[in-house]
């Protein structure tokens, strides 16, 4: 699988998608992000009423499940949330992967703007954001995982 070849297909995410990422263990220091590490992430992927309409499950084009992407309106704006799987990180894949979930996005939505937030020490994220036309526009504290941590937030146009 190479990312220039790589399609993704984009829908409502099943209780089955979200049990199976649900349990997804990232490497540290990316174990920040295992779904389980924070109670309220974990309810949005396994209760279907808060999944409804807004948590999409990415497989590749033979059906293996790859990532997910969440969005939330504000405005005029898509809030977009997203996971790439554990083994798939850091292989190149990411720009693509978020590109094809703007798309989405762009066709479900039709909004003015995308944003996103990132954990600062997360710079590999960081870089795929750049990549895709995402500029920071302010950093924050943010309580998550029983903690406070600073984040960075990310915009571009749609």
């Amino acid at each position: 699988m190479t990312a220039a070849t790589w399609k993704l297909v984009i829908a409502p995410m099943t209780q089955e998608e979200g049990e199976a990422i649900a349990d997804w263990r990232y490497d540290p220091p990316y174990d920040f992000y295992d779904a389980r590490a924070d109670e309220s992430e974990l309810v949005l992927l396994l209760d279907p009423e808060r999944r409804k309409n807004r948590t999409f499950s990415a497989r590749e084009a033979a059906g293996e499940l790859v990532g997910f992407f969440t969005y939330a309106r504000d405005g005029d704006v898509i809030v977009v949330g997203l996971g790439l799987r554990p083994d798939l990180t850091g292989h190149g894949l990411g720009t693509r992967f978020v590109e094809q979930g703007l798309e989405f996005a762009r066709t479900r939505y039709a909004p003015g703007r995308f944003r996103l937030s990132v954990a600062t020490f997360n710079e590999r994220a960081r870089k795929v954001y750049e990549r895709s036309g995402f500029v920071r526009t302010r950093s924050f504290q943010e309580e998550t995982n029983g903690a406070s941590y600073p984040f960075i937030e990310m915009e571009r146009p749609a």
